[in-house]
Order: C-alpha cells, then structure tokens, then sequence
C-alpha cells in the first residue's frame, strides 16, 4: 500500500505547477529550474517498472548531453540497457502531467496506474542511478531519489558521476550476471579493455599509430576516459584530453564537443590546427554518448569524420572480416540511417559496398530498433551517436565456426576478432568512448591514416537551418521524416525547389522540444546547398 500521508509530504516539497512535460527521444530534457517536479514523478515510475519487470534493475539517467549547462533532464533505461519501452513514455508524461495539477489529481493517476498495471507497490524493485557534471544534478537526484522512496521496497545503487553509456552498460550487466558481481565503473573498464587488448594481440597490434587528441567537452567523459586509458600500458604516452574541466559546470559544452564540432565544422577550443598525419582527433559530448573525430589536411584545413564516416567504417570493416571468415552468406550486414545521414554515405553503402541501408526517423531509439534486425545491425547519426549491435545468430555462427577445427588460420582469426568486437562495442547505446576504441582498433587493423578513411567518399555540401514558426505541430512527415504531410501543399513547393539544383534533397522536420522546424538541404556545391536551404526556409516561414 503507498503511504498516502508521506507521498503527499514528499509531493509538497518538490512538485509545482505550471509546465507541461513530454517524454521527448532522449526523455525529459528541459531548463533545470522547471525539473523538480518530473524527477519525483520519474523517480516513482521508475521504481514501478521495476516492480512491473518483476524486480529486475531498472536504470535511470540524470543528464542533458549536449544541451547547455542550464539544462538537465532524465530518462529511464530498460533491464537490458535499451530506451524504455515506448508504451511506458505515455506513463511518464501523464504521470508528471499530473502532478503539475494537484495532489488529488497526481495521487489518482497514480493509482489507477497501479491498479491498472496490477502492481504489489509492497514488492520488491532494483533501481541503477547517475548523472552527469551538471551543477543542478544533486538536486534533481534528490527530488528522484525521493519520489523512489515512495514505493517502500526499491534497492537503490546510486553510481554518482557517470558517462550516459556507462550507466545504460551497467544497467544491463546488473541484470545479465550472478547478484555478487562487483559491477562498477571499473567493471565497465576491465570489459572493454580486455576486449582491446585481446583484439590488439589477435592482429599484431603493438601501438596505437596514431597521436590521440580527445576534447571531453569539459564534461562527466573526461575523469572517465582518463580514468580508463592511463592505467593501460597501451595508451601511454599517446592520448591527450582537453576540455576536461568538468568540475566547473558553466564550460560543459561551451565552444567545444561534438555538437559544437558537427554543427560549425570547426575545430573546438583547445585543440590546435596542424597537418600532423599522425595525429587524429575526436570530441565527446558532455555526457559522452556521442563522439566525431576529425583531422587537419596536409594543409591545415579542418575535414570533419562524423557518424555517416564511422557507420562506412565500421560496414567496410565488418564486410571484408565477414568475408575472410566464410561467412558473408550466413550473416546479414546493415547500415540503418536517419534522413540527415549526407546522401554520398548512403550512395557508398549501397552502391559501392552493396551493402543494405535503411532509413528511420531521427532518435537512436528507432535506429536501434531496426538495426536489430540484421545479424551486425551498423546505426549512427550524422552526429556521432550510434553502435554496432550483434544478434544470437551472430553469436551462435561465430561460436561455431571457433569450435569447427577444420577451420583455415585466417579464417579462425577473422572469426576471433568477429567475436572479441562484439565485446569492444557497447551495444547497449552510443557510447563515445567505446565507440573510439573501435574506430581506433578498426584503422589500426586497415593500417589507414585518417587521410585514406575520409577519401572513401566525399561529402556533398550540406546546410541546416532553424525556423522558428507559430505552431511546429502542424508539421507532420512520412517516408521516416523525408517527406511532408502537412501542411497541405509544401511538399511539392519544397520538391520544385529541388529539382532546380543539382544531386539535391532538402526536408523539413518538426523540433522535438521548441516551436521550430529544421531544414535540411544538400547539393552538388555549397552555393547550390546555401541557396536551397535559404529558399525552404523562406517557403516554411510562409506557410508555417
């Protein structure tokens, strides 16, 4: 039974009025100020989840990414490490919803949510709990820790500063192995290490060719990636971090990161522009589940790998090593991208791998869901977040052919680093450090210098612009976001538009979180694409 006498006392002292909330790709994410009352009532719904999933650990992040240090959010994760199940994110919104009218109202959905679950609020429950650098997080984790307490027997870990990654990994690993594992932080170390190492010895790898440069995007990512990398012998020496001022929460983000990187196709601060072929550079977001690397030319001109360059690497890689093991006829390789992946990646994949694309809309919780639906499933955005995720099949398959004695040499190799790849990726979420390892580890195997990666394919010039317009609801889009529905007849405005313009594709989408609508146009020049951006938004504003 809920104590209805506490649950009111805790309700008065973190909920307000006021605002309206929605479980938006990545959660709740907002102004940390409008907070308190979503952590509370996510705190609760994440404790019945777990009651609801029969007491198996429950994870739940407090973060806001790339957002500014003024934002925060919250979002809960699955048993096995995966974006809550999409039925619950209704839950989450109507339940913080009701909270924000009374304590009657919050107090009434509450149980009819219970009743309606068929919840014991008496049983028992597992929940997993971190947050990023953020100088609000130790208030928002005590309002959510609060609203936890309200079901009376919730075991809580609370991991404190983590990587985003770091928490979805644990959160499964929780669950996947015997209660008396010490699952930490260190334990998320020794797995992708060992990986590392066991990869590295397979191929012959004694070091890292490269000079490593990592902006942490003075964010949670920096401690933690220094943490790891300076206790191996490997990477002695060979990594420097900058942007690692995590402890002053006002520079998270601030002129440097992925998004910054991605978003002005220029160096961040603190990473200096040389032509230096042997260095390669890559830069976190503040909670570290987004990475891009990037380099500088032999003649000092920034050229930006992003997601669309890490998905062709790793579907390259993962092609030819399926290939040498015999078994590019019983795997099934895919790339699965969103709308604003560059069309010369897709092109790559498909024309010049013959490799599979599919295209969902935009949030890593639809990418990952296709992406499960190949045996090696490759998904990124153009931003830097995505994974690599393997099937049981591909276990299976690979298992076999280690234990088949038969096997040639190279074959039994390839089928060797098949597996220990498998244990280099975090395939739980997109996760920068992981994800660094494997790029690292994939162009040490090619023997390619950043140079030979980015000369696969070039991209076409692009540009994406913010329209601020009355109402973003009324954009409603098919064709996973590539096409509008409404409003009625901007479609075939926006299709002339391009067909005046050569290899171009522009689409509207709305914001997730602010009454906008993105524009995204590419083309054959960067004129071509600056002007055909322009002219879309022109034709949004007019009939938005």
């Amino acid at each position: 039974m809920l104590d209805t006498k506490t649950l009111e006392t805790l309700y008065e002292t973190h909920c307000k009025s006021g605002f309206t909330y929605a479980y938006g790709t990545a959660g709740f994410r907002y102004k940390a100020d409008v907070l308190d009352t979503v952590m509370f009532t996510t705190g609760v719904l994440a404790g019945l989840r777990s009651i609801y999933l029969e007491g198996r650990t429950v994870g739940v992040m407090i973060t806001a990414s790339h957002n500014p240090p003024e934002d925060n959010g919250v979002k809960i994760v699955d048993p096995k490490g995966e974006m809550l199940e999409q039925s619950w994110e209704s839950y989450a919104t109507d339940l913080a919803n009701s909270a924000t009218q009374s304590f009657t109202a919050f107090l009434a959905y509450l149980q009819n949510l219970v009743s309606e679950l068929g919840l014991d609020t008496d049983a028992l429950g597992s929940l997993a709990v971190a947050r990023d650098s953020r100088e609000s997080g130790p208030r928002l984790l005590h309002a959510l820790l609060n609203g936890s307490r309200v079901l009376p027997n919730i075991r809580i870990t609370d991991y404190g500063l983590l990587t985003t990654p770091q928490l979805h990994f644990l959160t499964s690993k929780r669950n996947e192995l015997p209660n008396d594992t010490a699952i930490d932080r260190f334990f998320y170390y020794k797995e992708f290490l060992s990986a590392w190492d066991d990869i590295t010895a397979l191929c012959g790898i004694q070091s890292l060719p490269y000079k490593l440069e990592i902006d942490a995007a003075n964010g949670i990512g920096a401690p933690r990636v220094k943490e790891m990398l300076s206790t191996h012998k490997f990477f002695d020496g060979v990594f420097r971090v900058v942007n690692d001022d995590w402890e002053t929460p006002a520079s998270l983000n601030h002129l440097c990161g992925a998004d910054y990187v991605k978003t002005n196709q220029r160096l961040p601060y603190g990473i200096q522009a040389n032509n230096d072929c042997q260095r390669i550079c890559c830069s976190f977001d503040g909670d570290a589940d987004r990475i891009v690397f990037y380099f500088c030319d032999s003649e000092g001109q920034f050229r930006l790998l992003d997601g669309d360059k890490m998905a062709t690497l790793f579907a390259k890689f993962f092609q030819d090593i399926l290939s040498s093991a015999n078994l590019q006829e019983r795997l099934s390789l895919g790339v699965v991208q969103t709308a604003y992946a560059n069309g010369s990646s897709t092109h790559y994949i498909e024309r010049v791998l013959g490799i599979p694309v599919t295209c969902t809309p935009t949030g890593v919780k639809h990418l990952h869901h296709e992406a499960i639906n190949y045996d090696i499933g490759v998904y990124f955005e153009a931003n830097g977040h995505g994974t690599v995720v393997f099937s049981k099949k591909f276990d299976e398959v690979v298992n076999s052919g280690l234990s088949n004695k038969h096997q040639s040499d190279s074959s039994l190799q390839s089928l060797e680093v098949l597996s220990k790849f498998a244990n280099l990726i975090n395939q739980t979420v997109g996760d920068a450090i992981s994800d660094m390892m494997g790029v690292l580890a994939v162009l040490s195997i090619l023997k390619w210098t950043p140079q030979k990666w980015n000369q696969e394919y070039t991209d076409l010039p692009n540009k994406l612009v913010k329209v601020l317009v009355p109402d973003r609801t009324v954009f409603k889009t098919t064709n996973a976001e590539r096409q509008l529905l409404s409003p009625l007849g901007l479609q075939p405005k926006i299709n002339a538009l391009v067909a005046e313009y050569h290899q171009a594709r522009s689409f509207v989408r709305a914001s997730g979180t602010e009454d906008a609508v993105r524009v995204y146009a590419e083309a054959s020049t960067r004129e071509e694409a600056d002007s055909l951006a322009s002219r879309v938004s022109q034709v949004v504003e007019h009939n938005g």
